[in-house]
């Protein structure tokens, strides 16, 4: 407001500056034109595709006072959102030829949840749940208050049956024991692998046979990952998705 007249008009460039998966062209589109209804924005890279530095992900022209009030949220967004696209990319291609699916967490940064979930679509990824409303995950501290495995399964079906909810039920289990235990209650969709070794895990696997889907979590890197995806799971989840990623490096710049 201090150095740009108010009717200047101007073009600018997106510049990206490390190679991985870009993410949030399609919301900065938004976001420009919710400020400024007459901004013309031109994208130039399509979202999920791999870019290097040097490339253009999209060009604007219009007023640059718009053009400026939004620089940084736009950044912000598609930086966050780009990093966490080329973290899952990295994910999905260490567990290739696998079978398993990479899944994300809901250890996400509030208010940005809906945003970075999309930014794991566009890196691979497969969402896990959105909120605690869509899908019934028995975790420790609910088997630990409610008494054992039994009553909390128990309760979780009769709870659903009460409210006539249709969700799937998620037990996580902390050893092959668990393991039998839910084998033997059923009435679930999904058993958890909460921290268990490769050997453990493959132990695991063998037992459930397919009856239920599988999944692993807990500790599981990128130097790890493959092992566990070898042994038969149907999903590995990995909260570093959200919550260790190291944004993407880009810059806004004027075309002139």
């Amino acid at each position: 407001m201090s150095t740009i007249p108010k009717e200047a008009a101007g073009q600018a460039l997106l510049h990206v500056k490390q190679k991985g998966i870009l993410a949030g062209v399609d919301v900065a589109a938004q976001v420009f034109r919710h400020f400024d209804q007459d901004m013309e924005f031109r994208p130039l890279i399509a979202d999920g595709s791999e870019v290097a530095p040097g490339d253009c992900a999209f060009e604007l022209e219009g007023r640059v006072h718009s053009i400026l009030q939004c620089e940084r949220l736009v950044l912000n967004i598609m930086q966050r959102m780009s990093g966490i696209a080329t973290t899952t990319k990295r994910y999905v291609k260490a567990v290739e030829g696998t079978g398993a699916r990479i899944l994300d967490t809901r250890k996400t940064t509030p208010g940005f949840r809906v945003l970075e979930k999309e930014a794991v679509q566009l890196g691979g990824g497969v969402n896990h749940r959105f909120g605690l409303f869509d899908m019934i995950m028995i975790k420790d501290n609910h088997v630990d208050y409610a008494g054992g495995l039994e009553a909390a399964i128990r309760g979780a079906r009769n709870y659903l049956k009460k409210h006539s909810l249709d969700l799937k039920i998620e037990v996580e289990t902390r050893s092959l024991d668990d393991v039998k235990a839910v084998l033997h209650l059923g009435g679930i969709d999904r058993i958890m692998l909460d921290n268990f070794s490769v050997e453990q895990t493959r132990e695991a696997t063998a037992l459930i046979k397919r009856r239920y889907e599988s999944e692993s979590s807990g500790g599981i890197t990128l130097e790890t990952i493959r092992d566990y995806a070898l042994c038969g799971v149907d999903y590995i989840s990995v909260g570093a998705l959200t919550h260790q990623v190291q944004s993407l490096d880009m810059s806004l710049k004027s075309k002139v």
